[in-house]
């Protein structure tokens, strides 16, 4: 891998995770208690021995830039190594990022002073696992100029994918951009569909002349998905990696949290007695930044009065103080106050939960503090009323809300 380079597209505005996605970037998310969403891409990364990333940003980065320079400062730089961010300097273009292609195109001078042999576009907000030496290892064989990551998918599930048509080498010969209804099969498997990851990997010097070639086209939206391997399919060799799956379990892994239904599910699975994604994993570690808390810590176990939690991930810094915590993920810097009830919820660090309430089915941004007696997620019309609640019913919390009193001031001017 030290002739890719890698390039970490994080700049999305993130519409569909609001209001989580208010005040951070969405691959800043939290996930899983103490990650980061961007930190799963990282961490596929590493355990590749990719060691030169660039991470391009755009909306609401500070939390992000933050966090990047504080957990993911441990490559080499003196052995040329590196995870570094890049934000827009409109150093070929006045306008922000325009698209995914665009994005990359912006930072052409950026990729080329690093003289990469092959770039590989990556996404920020996904959760999987993958070995991206394998992709790289089918692509030299293939003499691909680009290989597309591809999953498997059911024929119900296109209109969620970027479908692609493969032949029986491996080639792709067709794309359809998210079908409701397509009779194209995979090779992999006739009853599937292979679907785009959102994952390419380019040799250099094809990927800087179609840059330059889709920038000056007024007529293309400047995404890859869309414009630039549409197009490439006649006249250029492209290839499909079937995902192998480095989770290590039967059911292939791979989940776009960009909804807060789909941000949920992938969470509420970690808590699972055996959840299908697999964070203890030594042979493929996740890595981020942790603050320094104390353990986390259960007590008073009066009757009616126990500190408990049961199928949840409790992290460090956290009291279950004489209250009950069932199939919930909490964050860093959590407490719980006594005879409070939490249930099925996703609970951000520095969060304070009083006495006597109630929540179910809620995502609680961090830094909120929840007054005694709160009821959250038993009656939707009502969180309505005060909340963020989701079509299929989810509550979201977040600290701008005027029933929230917070026991310290808040300044809404520093991201997390």
């Amino acid at each position: 891998m030290k002739d890719t380079l890698g390039v970490l597209l994080a700049g999305g505005a993130g519409e569909r995770l609001y209001p989580l996605t208010r005040d951070r970037a969405k691959p800043a998310v939290t996930f899983g208690g103490i990650y980061r969403i961007i930190d799963i891409t990282l961490s596929n990364c590493i355990n590749s021995d990719l060691r030169r990333v660039y991470i391009l940003t755009q909306y609401k980065a500070l939390s992000l830039n933050r966090h990047i320079r504080e957990g993911w400062s441990i490559v080499a730089r003196e052995l040329g190594e590196f995870v570094e961010i890049l934000p827009p300097m409109q150093r070929v273009s006045a306008n922000w990022y325009m698209g995914t292609a665009d994005a990359v195109y912006q930072n052409i001078y950026s990729i080329g002073a690093e003289q990469p042999k092959h770039v590989l576009i990556l996404s920020g907000d996904h959760i999987y696992k993958m070995n991206y030496g394998l992709m790289l290892d089918q692509h030299r064989a293939s003499g691909a100029d680009v290989t597309l990551a591809t999953i498997l998918i059911e024929p119900e599930d296109t209109y969620r994918f970027g479908v692609v048509d493969i032949d029986r080498g491996g080639r792709i010969t067709g794309f359809q951009e998210k079908p409701k209804i397509t009779d194209i099969r995979s090779p992999y498997n006739p009853r599937m569909v292979s679907g785009s990851m959102g994952i390419y990997l380019f040799n250099t010097d094809v990927l800087i002349p179609v840059l330059l070639k889709d920038a000056e086209d007024p007529n293309s939206s400047h995404d890859f998905g869309h414009d630039i391997l549409p197009k490439m399919v006649d006249d250029y060799h492209v290839y499909s990696f079937n995902f192998i799956d480095e989770n290590k379990k039967e059911a292939l892994y791979w989940r776009d949290v960009g909804t807060l239904e789909a941000y949920y599910e992938a969470n509420m699975d970690l808590v699972a007695v055996s959840p299908v994604f697999n964070l203890y994993d030594k042979d493929w570690p996740l890595r981020t930044h942790q603050r320094q808390y104390p353990p986390a810590k259960f007590v008073f176990s009066e009757p009616g009065r126990t500190g408990s939690a049961v199928d949840s991930i409790v992290s460090a810094g956290s009291i279950v103080s004489g209250s009950a915590v069932r199939s919930s993920v909490l964050s860093p810097d959590v407490r719980v106050n006594s005879y409070a009830d939490v249930d099925s919820s996703i609970v951000f660090s520095h969060v304070n939960i009083g006495r006597y309430c109630r929540i179910r089915r809620a995502i609680i941004d961090r830094d909120v503090h929840i007054p005694e007696g709160t009821v959250i997620g038993y009656d939707t019309e009502v969180d309505r009323q005060r909340y963020f609640v989701t079509e299929t019913g989810i509550t979201v919390v977040t600290r701008d809300y005027s029933l929230f009193e917070s026991p310290v001031a808040v300044d809404y001017f520093t991201q997390e």
